[in-house]
């Protein structure tokens, strides 16, 4: 049966992750308001039809790309962030034979669950 992702996580892997990735998510909700502050403060300048350039855009960009740069940590390993605000993480992985994900919440202080690659949060199951 073909696999839709090269990359599979056992339990220890996935768990092994957990420190640097509660380290990731804390980057991207702090960029993430950093960045809607920006767009904020740059909607003003275009309203008042003063110069939007200068400090804040650059701050913007520089926002925007560090963003870009830590999602591209999850991607590049293949790791699927379902839900930033709830910090939800699924690992792809390989149970009795079948591609699952292994699901965690920045909330939870351990890796507990699995799903159907198709069923989502809901269709959680205890490992």
């Amino acid at each position: 049966m073909a696999h839709h992702f090269n990359k599979h996580y056992t339990l220890d892997e996935a768990r092994a992750l957990l420190p640097q990735i509660r380290e990731w998510l804390a980057s991207i909700s702090v960029l993430r308001v950093r960045i809607e502050q920006y767009d904020k403060a740059g909607e003003g300048h275009l309203a008042s039809g003063c110069d939007a350039g200068g400090d804040d855009v650059n701050r913007w960009i520089t926002a925007v790309s560090e963003l870009k740069q830590v999602l591209n940590e999850f991607q590049s390993r293949e790791i699927q962030i379902k839900d930033m605000e709830r910090g939800l993480i699924d690992f792809p992985a390989i149970i009795a034979g079948k591609e699952v994900f292994l699901c965690w919440e920045k909330s939870e202080d351990d890796i507990e669950y699995w799903h159907d690659l198709d069923s989502g949060y809901t269709g959680r199951e205890a490992l």
